[in-house]
């Protein structure tokens, strides 16, 4: 995800988007099991996504890391080109080549530049790798509590994991920095999900109406504003509201993020055929393509495909059926992947069993709403009164109010 920040600009701090569905597409690539070996040296196996003016820049700061591979200033601009890359193009590889460019400095210490640590730790988020994401920056944070980046993401960091409390006294870090924006912002999102989402809805409504966002220049954090307050009414089961905040998300600086949510939030309206054109130049990555299978097989089954349409879909399917089984492969990737894979099991091949063990693997790691979301449909759709209650015990726990939940569990 690109989207341009006044500051901050290393972190989309909601962390769903920056974070989950981007893992999967390590092998978005592989299609088939067997290797692939090339004729001769000069057969092209892959090519990397092409993306304006990025190469160039790459090459210029690969050679000048050459010469100076601890130079912070070249390495923490070409570990933020990287990452940026990779939201998106919605390929983690480039997320693996940010981390490389940081390995000068491991390991880590409290002696590492601070903002090396926290560039570390918004990178090993963005990895799902929240246990070491979180040491390194209470590592930064301890050296330089007047990081207010470092703030920012840890509070990300135990939003997504269920913290809310400790989330917000990271959040109350930045009011004593002086951030208010982003310390009303990460409190509203807090008080949204606990349940208080008219007040949530408001304190965000008031950061829109306020005079120095309403500036052209600050059209970025607007969206990203709106995107937030979207998601709060969804928690809150206001389908209309939600669906209009979300469309003032979209436009040229739509990051993938929102456009993966607002899919989402139309699959679950029933309104598949609009998923189509949204989705349609987007990098394919396995959370697009995801999207792009369970909205087809929905659009299939209403018997609104052509057959040139089918047989689309049923590329598109065999594609992705290939990348999770490549993933699957992977040591210790289940849990990483787990998420994507509950909504394949249980959106595309209609296996409610294998969706609840997968959803079940999935909250060990991550608890954000869409993550409960999944549980209690899968655990609806086998039927199970135990994993229904495994649900509302966790939502108890995490202190998450969502009216999608609730319908979900019945």
């Amino acid at each position: 995800m690109n989207r341009a920040r006044t500051c901050f600009a290393d972190i989309r701090w909601r962390a769903a988007g920056v974070l989950f569905f981007l893992l999967l597409s390590v092998a978005a690539t592989v299609t088939h099991a067997a290797p692939r070996v090339p004729s001769n040296d000069s057969e092209i196996v892959e090519t990397l996504p092409s993306v304006a003016g990025w190469s160039r820049e790459e090459r210029r700061l690969r050679r000048e890391l050459v010469q100076r591979p601890r130079d912070e200033p070249v390495a923490l601009a070409a570990a933020k080109s990287y990452l940026d890359l990779a939201r998106a193009q919605g390929d983690a590889r480039y997320a693996g080549y940010a981390l490389g460019v940081l390995r000068a400095w491991e390991p880590l210490s409290a002696s590492t530049p601070n903002a090396i640590l926290v560039m570390h730790a918004t990178v090993a988020q963005f990895l799902h790798d929240f246990d070491g994401a979180e040491r390194t920056l209470k590592l930064a944070l301890a050296a330089n509590p007047g990081n207010a980046q470092g703030w920012l993401t840890l509070g990300t960091i135990h939003r997504v994991r269920g913290r809310y409390a400790d989330s917000d006294l990271a959040c109350h870090a930045l009011e004593r920095l002086r951030q208010n924006l982003y310390a009303i912002a990460c409190l509203a999102e807090n008080t949204g999900l606990r349940g208080d989402h008219d007040a949530a809805r408001q304190a965000l409504q008031e950061l829109l109406d306020s005079a120095p966002l309403k500036t052209p220049a600050q059209a970025s954090t607007r969206q990203w504003l709106m995107a937030t307050v979207a998601e709060i009414d969804e928690l809150a089961g206001r389908a209309k509201a939600a669906d209009a905040a979300y469309r003032q998300t979209l436009g040229a600086d739509a990051s993938a993020y929102d456009v993966i949510a607002y899919s989402d939030f139309l699959l679950g309206q029933r309104r598949p055929a609009e998923v189509l054109p949204l989705l349609k130049s987007e990098p394919r990555s396995d959370a697009v393509l995801l999207r792009i299978v369970t909205a087809t097989q929905r659009l299939d089954e209403q018997n609104k495909l052509s057959p040139t349409q089918r047989e689309t879909a049923a590329r598109d399917l065999a594609e992705l059926g290939a990348r999770f089984d490549a993933a699957a492969l992977r040591p210790g990737a289940a849990m990483l992947h787990a998420r994507e894979h509950a909504m394949f099991a249980l959106d595309v091949q209609k296996d409610p069993q294998k969706a609840l063990a997968l959803s079940r693997l999935n909250v060990q790691l991550q608890r954000e709403p869409i993550d409960l979301l999944i549980y209690a449909r899968a655990a609806a759709a086998a039927n199970d009164d135990a994993a229904r209650q495994e649900v509302r015990t966790l939502m108890q726990q995490i202190g998450l109010r969502d009216a999608r939940v609730d319908a979900a569990l019945g």
